[in-house]
């Protein structure tokens, strides 16, 4: 357990560092808390000896290490109220009734990356939550056409599909109404098992040429998947920040971020709101990654704000709550 005073001497370090990006001295709290500055060095130096502190090389002063933010977070911060521009900024695409969903949240964290100088990202639904909305298919010449796979969340897939002088356009039109007729809701990667089980049987009474359509059906949908959407907004903000001047760290990160397997790890099932810390995340050490979960209407996904552990973690708070109350409503 630590002491009020300590718990107020840790917030004040948290946000001075957090603002100026340099160690923090014991004049400044003297000021602050009307103590005499032997007294308020003896409360950092018991701050640093139970962990939550650390001395720079460079200064006399304290920073906080990963644990002193881990109880700032827990314990001391209040999500920060937004200002009414930046209230206004997200609340111009909540209330474009034009936008989707999808269009919605990855507009307004782009903003959200604007206002806070950190990275954000949106991850999407991946196959395993898309249904088949509708097949389309557009003649391109004799010998070939586009298919066109819309699914229920908005995601759109184009296949090129080759076919022999064998098979009619008119033959291929009445697949594509098969498989809108029976197939519709189905998840992009169940459909070649229904077609297997559901339309080749069938499929002889509306088509002469049935063989030859059903397998460039089924070999067109058996390789589709809609793989999960990644939207980073922001990714050089990180060179912006202070502690990363070091040429090879910022290599290290920007190379993570051009990783889509690792960025894909952000992923958060959960609905709440988590703050990672450092050496709490996958994906870098030295940086916070603060992010939820949403499922509204059956459209999952991620929402995630990267930055230093110096991160304005009380304001990007805030900022994912108002995002997560309106893409809930």
């Amino acid at each position: 357990m630590i002491t009020e005073r300590q718990k107020k001497i840790l917030k004040i370090i948290v946000e001075d560092y957090i603002k100026t990006a340099k160690p923090v001295g014991s004049k400044s709290i003297c000021k602050l808390l009307k103590c005499s500055s032997a007294t308020i060095r003896n409360e950092m130096a018991l701050l640093e000896e139970i962990g939550y502190l650390e001395k720079t090389h460079t200064s006399s002063g304290r920073v906080p290490s990963e644990k002193g933010y881990r109880y700032y977070v827990d314990t001391l911060m209040k999500p920060k109220e937004m200002s009414g521009d930046d209230m206004l900024k997200l609340q111009t695409i909540f209330h474009n009734s034009s936008l989707q969903l999808s269009d919605a949240i990855t507009k307004s964290m782009e903003i959200i990356s604007e206002i806070t100088n950190y990275t954000s990202i949106v991850l999407g639904d991946s196959s395993s939550a898309n249904r088949l909305k509708k097949v389309e298919v557009v003649p391109i010449d004799n010998n070939n056409l586009i298919a066109i796979v819309i699914t229920d969340h908005g995601f759109i897939e184009h296949k090129n599909i080759s076919i022999t002088e064998d098979i009619s356009l008119e033959e291929i039109k009445k697949m594509v109404d098969l498989i809108n007729n029976l197939l519709v809701g189905t998840l992009i990667n169940e459909i070649s098992q229904k077609l297997e089980f559901e339309i080749k049987p069938i499929i002889g009474k509306y088509i002469k040429q049935h063989e030859m359509v059903y397998n460039v059906f089924y070999n067109a949908f058996n390789d589709l998947t809609v793989k999960g959407s990644v939207h980073l907004a922001g990714r050089n903000n990180i060179l912006k920040q202070p502690e990363f001047d070091n040429v090879q760290k910022i290599r290290n990160i920007i190379e993570k971020f051009e990783d889509e397997d690792l960025v894909k790890s952000i992923k958060e099932e959960s609905n709440n709101i988590n703050v990672y810390i450092g050496k709490e995340n996958a994906l870098d050490e030295d940086v916070t990654i603060i992010k939820t979960g949403y499922n509204v209407n059956g459209e999952q996904g991620t929402i995630a704000i990267i930055g230093p552990k110096r991160m304005e973690y009380n304001k990007v708070v805030g900022l994912l709550e108002y995002i997560k109350e309106n893409i809930e409503r």
